[in-house]
């Protein structure tokens, strides 16, 4: 493997990391993919605005709708990883998935109609997949859409539920998959749809989380109706539409990794101000394990990218990416918070808290990653079908 950074991408680099630097809206203080409190989202949507105006978001659209498609197929990850380095706000919400979608499969009133206003971030999207009876079996979804009438009148009526619905909340726009044929095989049977969150029939609950904030939501469904014109793709072909859309995208993976190797200093720091935690020789090892994990996660990522170059990717790379990922940020947060003994105890907002309770959100949250896009579980699985060609296990 061989991934050397370009002189060219380099200086896109500088120019991103300068332009994070002027226009982002502030540290964001919680680790993983929270939703922001309501207060924060008008900045959130003008800086997300600020970085398609710039060019750094929606790269590799299509030239009309802003895109530059010609540009360095990494360029995608180096903002994220920016973005990651400052430690500041991604843009929230499924845009990236919604536009993959929408450009890969929409119709061209699609695309005039909804991949502006996620420019101007006027539209923040949220993914409605998840359900309590299907997580890990995406195909197994239960939500119901029924069409009704013939031609520009026609409408599909949606009853079911989602949950884990991250930015539902704030979310005005909804990539839904819901079920308009349950006579045919299960991957078969899906649609997919662009959800207005406004419309009569959508309750949004947010869930309140063991960190005690309210990142997910769950989605109840009842008689929506979403006009036949918002189905993207063709009506039964949703799975191919899902699985094309979570395949292109792939810059977080960068950004994961930049956020490891702060979590990494962060935890270095907090050992040098334990009493004698780095006199302890099991500490030492502990900490020199963990980091060359984080490096083996950078070595991951840069394998993962090499093949995406060269057009050699493999079924379990991004599947394992996730799973060493999860596993190591959860085992990051642990270690931190067992370097400080009975204070580990403390919350966020007490005033004896360290880093007013970082590491304490921090293990909380980490295993919303062990199970957040398929969990690891059942990612193994995969790895060990799709990855290494083993039989799949009897029914």
């Amino acid at each position: 493997m061989r991934l050397e950074s370009t002189p060219e991408l380099e200086a896109f680099r500088g120019t991103v990391r300068a332009f994070v630097a002027e226009h982002s809206p502030g540290i964001k203080t919680h680790s993983g993919v929270r939703a922001p409190e309501p207060a924060l989202m008008p900045a959130i949507r003008e800086w997300t605005a600020k970085l398609y105006e710039a060019g750094f978001l929606g790269i590799h659209w299509p030239a009309e709708y802003g895109g530059r498609p010609d540009a360095h197929p990494l360029e995608p990850s180096v903002v994220a990883e920016e973005i990651a380095r400052a430690r500041t706000w991604p843009p929230v919400g499924a845009a990236s998935l919604a536009s993959a979608a929408l450009i890969d499969f929409g119709t061209d009133e699609q695309r005039s109609r909804f991949l502006p206003r996620i420019r101007s971030c006027e539209d923040v999207w949220c993914q409605l997949f998840s359900e309590p009876e299907a997580g890990s079996d995406l195909a197994a979804l239960r939500t119901r859409a029924r069409r009704e009438g013939e031609g520009d009148d026609a409408v599909f009526v949606v009853d079911g539920q989602k949950v884990w619905t991250t930015n539902g909340q704030h979310a005005d726009m909804g990539y839904l998959l819901a079920r308009t044929d349950g006579d045919v095989p299960k991957h078969q049977g899906i649609t997919a749809f662009a959800l207005d969150m406004r419309s009569s029939g959508v309750d949004v609950r947010p869930l309140r989380e063991l960190t005690g904030t309210t990142d997910f939501n769950e989605v109840f469904l009842d008689g929506v109706r979403i006009p036949a014109a918002n189905v993207i793709g063709r009506v039964n072909d949703g799975w191919r539409v899902a699985m094309s859309s979570l395949g292109r995208e792939r810059s977080g993976v960068a950004a994961r990794g930049v956020e490891l190797f702060a979590a990494l200093d962060d935890l270095l720091r907090l050992a040098e101000q334990t009493p004698a935690a780095l006199d302890d020789s099991t500490h030492r090892q502990a900490i020199g394990e963990l980091a060359a994990r984080v490096q083996v996660n950078a070595a991951m990522i840069g394998q993962a990218q090499s093949r995406m170059l060269h057009g050699t990717e493999q079924p379990a790379d991004a599947l394992l990416g996730k799973i060493f990922f999860s596993e190591l940020n959860h085992d990051l947060a642990d270690f931190g918070l067992r370097l400080q003994g009975t204070d580990g105890l403390l919350i966020e907002a007490d005033p004896e808290a360290v880093a007013d309770g970082w590491w304490q959100d921090a293990h909380l949250y980490s295993r919303a990653y062990t199970i957040a896009g398929g969990a690891n579980e059942v990612l193994r699985t995969q790895v060990a079908e799709r990855g290494l060609g083993l039989p799949r296990e009897p029914r």
